[in-house]
Parts: structure tokens; sequence; C-alpha cells
């Protein structure tokens, strides 16, 4: 079924299995698709701007940028684990490559970077890739934020027609006398490459919507280098030397710890800006409806593997190291790329380019290629990441990373910034606050942070200020107890309550889980934190002789009901009242339309772990789904159908059917005849389900290959799949599957296991596959 994707990386695309004794097939005919045609040539006219500049700023020769960007797109692009993210020389390397130079020179630069290259080839063998992913995004996004300004402050200084300086402070202090003595064809030539790359994007209505199809950065560079060749101006241009005299890869002189650490740099920035880019890739192919089943998620050890063979053959041929690029790998994917061609062939064009059209590159103005290096650099201290770890309260990580690599280098940084954070890390698990206040005759002991033994001796001291026989509450607002503390609490717990007082601990944080004890008691093990209880954890409450509840009914008399409404105004509504305050003025925007049954036991947050604004949830008896002309008076799923596809734009709908369904088991065990009730007219919509159930012959095992239990629970999962059908003749649902903005998924819960399965395909049948813990599914 096309509306289907798959729930593991082992399955992104249909398995297909060959019958026995089959002919040998023939030889696969070799296929570019025509997207990737068009995405490779929208990623080489940003690259080959890029490439020459990034070679700029790093002093490096032009060539190796060149040579960078076409190993980056052919070797990277054909072993790499990504298949859409495109790689070459990346301006996050600039300043690190740049210092290399300075130091060891161009030649023991590139052997330097074939080392890099094999350590990121141990590292991929050993299997570590995801271990690059434990760094804080604070140290990364302030490792490239400190790059970017060097890169900026480096460049400006070409952009004004001088030559930039070997740090950071020494190009500052040089600005002033830089600024005394501008060169007005330069000046020129990078403030117009500097609007264009502005405005470009800006441009209005549709012709700008087509004129913006052509990058910026080609566009800026080509219009500042046409304008200098007809004005006449007389500035430095690019110089590509012939590939004859081009230098290749020497050993370094120099200290071999200096070496290693060269190495160790090279290698680090490399692999952990391109997994993160192969992260960042995922979530692009992920929101992009065309893509689903045919591009898996990236295999990040294989990624390591193929930057590292890339890095060995750039160096060896003289380029610049290589990482995964953010702005080309968002072009690609944007433009519509559908494999690895796309990456193969832009390195192919770039090759192409290299050979072909240099005494077109040698009109291009170096002040030109600096702003376009200039305004990377600037984009790289991204505002949204500022805000993001602000709001982590990690902007000090953040600071003290950017700062040290601008002033000491970006080893140094790092290394500054892991300090750091290891720092507060240490800092946020011992600081936990603890207070006792009095309310209305209510005790509430509040904690606040980690509840480690650390924080014992405060917790008991806040605990015996609370009078005996008195009712307590203890708000836990953390993620993590230890024995000791627990020990401590129910310790209290019980010996308050052995002497009359009530204690209820509850938790600021509904649905976070907090470290206990395993309990082998038997004993009730509802959790502190949850407003919820399982009704089989509470003891049955004292009945009258008659059977009748000592309590007066509560759960009948609603009491309970209001129980639940306090507890959420207590506990709950604090935290979500600014996400709905923020709801209620932006309006929802639900992603998803959520079809499903009515049952009490199919709770749609807890199964789908969503929130307020998340899903547009349509319930009804059997989730069912009525074709269009047979509702007989009841639009009621129609109009929400229509509404969720024209109005709200979900981008998505699911039917979710569960064990143990009610309405199902009255379909299979209806009969005809006898009084038109209006659940029975209600189940009629379900009949199809039940034919379709009926053409079965045995050999459909829908449940990860094994038959339903019995024939309601084939009839719950037949059902699924018949609705999803029915959906599929409402007009709006079928114009936006034409339209590729909406994709149809099936869902089954068993109820008793816990466990979700979602429907796919396999080997040409559908089949519910089962969702595991470790899994993401699409």
């Amino acid at each position: 079924m096309s509306a289907c994707v798959p729930t593991r990386a082992d399955s992104a695309s249909p398995k297909h299995v060959h019958p026995p004794h089959s002919p040998p097939q023939g030889p696969r005919r070799f296929r570019i698709a025509g997207a990737d045609v068009s995405a490779s040539i929208a990623v080489f006219l940003i690259a080959l701007p890029l490439s020459l500049g990034i070679a700029l700023a790093t002093g490096a020769p032009l060539q190796a940028g060149l040579v960078a960007a076409a190993v980056g797109g052919i070797v990277g692009g054909r072993l790499g684990g990504c298949p859409l993210q495109v790689s070459g020389p990346a301006a996050g390397l600039t300043v690190v490559t740049a210092d290399l130079i300075q130091q060891y020179g161009w030649r023991a630069t590139c052997a330097i970077t074939v080392f890099a290259g094999f350590a990121q080839l141990g590292l991929g063998c050993l299997r570590v890739a995801r271990t690059a992913l434990a760094v804080s995004p604070a140290i990364v996004h302030g490792m490239l934020a400190g790059i970017g300004v060097t890169i900026a402050v480096a460049q400006l200084h070409i952009v004004l027609g001088g030559s930039p300086q070997s740090s950071v402070p020494d190009n500052l202090r040089g600005l002033p006398a830089q600024l005394a003595g501008l060169h007005a064809a330069d000046v020129s030539a990078s403030a117009l490459t500097l609007a264009l790359l502005l405005l470009w994007p800006r441009l209005p209505g549709r012709v700008g919507k087509l004129l913006r199809t052509i990058p910026a950065a080609l566009v800026a560079v080509a219009v500042a280098t046409a304008a200098a060749a007809l004005i006449g101006l007389r500035l430095p241009k690019v110089d590509l030397p012939s590939w004859s005299s081009h230098a290749l890869a020497a050993l370094p002189d120099g200290p071999a710890l200096g070496v290693v650490a060269a190495v160790l740099t090279i290698t680090l920035v490399c692999s952990v800006q391109s997994l993160l880019g192969a992260v960042a890739v995922d979530k692009l192919v992920a929101a992009r409806a065309d893509l689903s089943g045919r591009v898996g998620r990236s295999n990040l050890d294989r990624e390591l593997l193929g930057q590292g063979a890339s890095n060995i053959v750039s160096g060896a041929l003289g380029g610049l190291p290589i990482a995964g690029v953010a702005v080309r790998s968002t072009a690609n994917v944007n433009a519509g790329a559908v494999s690895r061609n796309s990456t193969m062939l832009h390195g192919v064009l770039v090759v192409i380019a290299t050979l072909l059209m240099v005494p077109l590159l040698e009109l291009i103005p170096l002040a030109s290629l600096a702003a376009l290096v200039m305004a990377v650099g600037i984009q790289m201290v991204s505002l949204n990441h500022i805000r993001t770890v602000t709001r982590h309260r990690e902007v000090l990580v953040y600071a003290v990373t950017t700062a040290g690599v601008v002033f000491l280098g970006v080893l140094e940084g790092v290394a500054l910034g892991i300090a750091v954070a290891v720092s507060v890390a240490l800092h946020r698990l011992t600081r936990t606050r603890i207070t006792h206040t009095e309310t209305e005759g209510v005790h509430h002991v509040h904690v606040r942070g980690q509840l480690t033994f650390l924080a014992v001796p405060r917790l008991s001291r806040a605990l015996h200020q609370v009078p005996q026989g008195t009712d307590v509450v203890v708000e836990l607002d953390g993620s993590f107890m230890d024995h000791a503390a627990y020990e401590t609490l129910q310790d209290w717990q019980k010996t308050h309550t052995a002497r009359g007082g009530s204690v209820d601990i509850t938790g600021r944080r509904p649905g976070t889980r907090i470290s206990e004890p395993a309990d082998d008691s038997g004993n009730c093990r509802c959790r502190p934190w949850t407003a919820w209880r399982n009704h089989q954890c509470e003891p049955p409450p004292p009945t009258l002789p008659t059977g009748e509840p000592q309590d007066g009914g509560e759960r009948s008399s609603g009491r309970a009901l209001a129980r639940g409404i306090s507890v959420f105004q207590r506990n709950t509504a604090p935290l979500v009242r600014g996400e709905l305050a923020r709801l209620a003025r932006e309006g929802q925007q639900p992603s998803q339309l959520f079809l499903t049954c009515a049952d009490s036991r199919l709770v749609t947050s807890m199964i789908t772990s969503s929130g307020p604004g998340d899903l547009f949830t349509v319930r009804n008896v059997g989730n069912l789904v009525p074709l269009p002309g047979e509702e007989s008076g009841d639009d009621s799923v129609a109009a929400a159908i229509e509404y969720a596809v024209d109005v709200l734009k979900v981008r998505s709908i699911t039917v979710c059917g569960h064990s143990g369904c009610g309405a199902m088991h009255a379909l299979l065990h209806s009969e005809p005849g006898g009084a038109l009730t209006p659940l029975k007219r209600w189940l009629r919509h379900g009949r199809p389900s039940l034919e379709r159930m009926t053409q079965d012959d045995g050999s459909w095992a829908p449940l990860a290959g094994r038959r339903p239990a019995d024939a309601a629970e084939l009839l719950c999962l037949t059902n699924v799949v018949q609705q999803l059908e029915h959906l599929r003749a409402h007009e709006a649902v079928a114009r936006a599957l034409r339209e590729g903005t909406l994709e149809l998924h099936g869902m089954y819960f068993h109820v008793g296991e816990a466990q979700s399965y979602l429907l796919v395909e396999e080997a040409g049948a559908e089949v519910f596959d089962p969702v595991r813990e470790a899994e993401q599914p699409a």
C-alpha cells in the first residue's frame, strides 16, 4: 500500500522474495532519475563558488577547493552512509586548515588530511559514530560560531582590499588601518556581492519565485564578475596555475605530538560536522512525503567510512579536508534529489568545470569570493542556535566554546567547552532546592532538582519539620531519585501515615521517569509522579451488605472526576499553561489527523507521545470511515476529514484500530433482522470490512508473520485496511494524495501487550509490523 511507511531502518524499502528456482535476472541497467540530474546541477552551482572561496580563505591553492568538491561528491557520495548528504570543503574547517598551512605548509597539510582520513576509517570500523552525537549541541554550535567569527573577521580584510593576519586579535587590531586605506575596486565588488546575497532570496512575485531557483551565491559572484569586467576594475582575481604544477601531499616536518594534535583536530571537526549533518539530512528527508520508503535512514558508521575515504583521496590529490556541508545538502534535498546519484553527478560536474571553465573562473574577483565566504561565516553564528541554548540554560557553554575557538583555537575551544559542560552538569546534579510551606492546613514539601544522596540531609530536615498527623503533599520536580533518597522518603512516609497523617507524593512533570528500586513485595507500584492511578492498584472500597460501596459511590457520583481535575489544576496546568496560551494565540496547527476508536482503554496521547496541538483526533465506535454518500445524515466524520485536509492542511491521516474492539465483536456476531438501533445503523459502515475478512483464505499473516488469535482480531486488523480504502474515496483526501501533500497510515494497538503495530508492505502483502523500543518510526 503506497500510503504505508516502514518502521525500521532495515525495512526502508519493500522486501521482495523471489520464488525458488527462478531464473537469474539480467544485469541491471544504470539509470539516473531526472530529479537527481536537476538537483546535481543546483548543488554544483552552489559548490563551485563556495569551494573557491573556502580555498581562498584557508590560503591553500584555489585548485584544492575544486579537488575537494569533486572528491567529496564522487567518493563521499558513493561510499557515505547518508545518500543525500553532499560532502566537500566546509567553512567549518577553514580556520583549522588555515592554521595548519601556516604552521606546516600546504603539502604537509595534505598529508595530515590523509592521516585524518585513516583515523576516520578506524572510527568507522569501531562503530563509534553515534558516540559523537553525545557531544553537547551547545559545544558544537559554539565551535561553529567561533569558526564563523574567525572567518568573517579574516575575510573582512580581503573585502576591504587588504590581507588578513594569522589570528582574530591581530585582525581586529589591524582593522582601523585597513579602513583608513580602502581599495575602492575591492570594496565595490564585495558590496555588490553582499547586496545580491541579501536581496536575491527576497525577490517578490512570480518572476522572483522563478529567479530564486538560481542559487544566490552563483548570481552574486557571476554579477560581480561581469560588472568588474565591463567596468574594467583592476583588482586581484582568481589564478589557477597549470595542473602540471599542482602540489601533492608530503610528510610534515615538526614535533610528532603537534602532528598528532593536528590530525585529531581535523578528525574531530570533520567527523562531528558530517555526523550532525547526516542527522539533519534525515530530518529533511522525513519531511518529504515523496521520499518515504525510498531513502533509508543514515548509517552513521558507514558515513564515517565514506568521509574517511574521501579525506584520504582528497589529501593524496592535493585537496582540502572534506566534511558534510549543510548548505549543499539542504539544497540537494530541497531540489528534489531521490538518491546518491545527485551527489555523485555534482562531483562529476565539478571535474568538468575544472577542466573546461578555467578561463571563466579566472575572471572572478578575489574580493567577491571573500565577501561570499564572509557571509557564510556570519551565518554560522545562528540566532536560532543562541535562542535554543539559552532556553536550555547552556548559554555559558556556548559562549565559552565560542570565545575559546576565537582566541585560542578550535581544539582548545572545544576542550574548554567540554570542561564547562561537565561542570554545569555536575552543578545541576548536586543543586537541589527543598522548601517547606503550609497552605490552608496542608503542608507542602517541594523538591526541585535531582534527588541524590547528597540532598538526603536537607530532605530529612525538611520532612521532620512537618507536624505529626497532618496532611502532606510532597512535590518532586526532577528526573532522577537514587536509592538513598528513595528509602529516606519511603521510610518517612510509612512513619507519618502510621501516626495518622496522609502523604500524597506527586510530580510537577507528569510522565517524567524517577528511578526507583524494584519492589518484589507485590505492593502497588503506582509511581508518585503521575496523576493517573491504575484502578487495579487501589484497594476496593468497603461495601455494605447490599454490595453498595460505603463511600456513597464515589466514582459514580463524579467525585473521582472532580479529584482528577483538581490534580490537573495543581500539578499539570502550571506546566502547560504557557504552551496552551501560545496555541490559543496562534491557533491549532496539527500535523496529523488521528482517527481511532472511542474505547476508553485507548489513550491517544499516551500511545503516540503527543501533546496539545499535535493531533487532530476523531473518535467513534469502531474507528469507521463512512463512504461518501452513505452517511445517512451523519456527516461528522466526513466533515472532520474535510476540515483536517483542506483547512488545517494535515500532512498525514492515521486510522488506528485496537485489540478487543467491542464494535468489531458486535459486527462479527450481528444477526439480520431485529430493531434497527442507532448502534446497528452505525455498524453497517463496517460491513465492507466483514466482507473483506471472509475473502481471507487463511494465508494472510498480518501480525509480524503470525495469524491473528481469533476471528475478532482478524476483523480488527482487516477493518484498518478497509477504512484506509474508504478514506481514499473522499474527495479532499484523493486530491491531496494526487498532489503528494498527504500520507495515509494504518496502525493497530494491542491493548493487552501495550504494543503498537504499523501497517507496511512486505513482499507485496500488507502486514502490521511491531514498533520496537529502540526504533524511530517514520
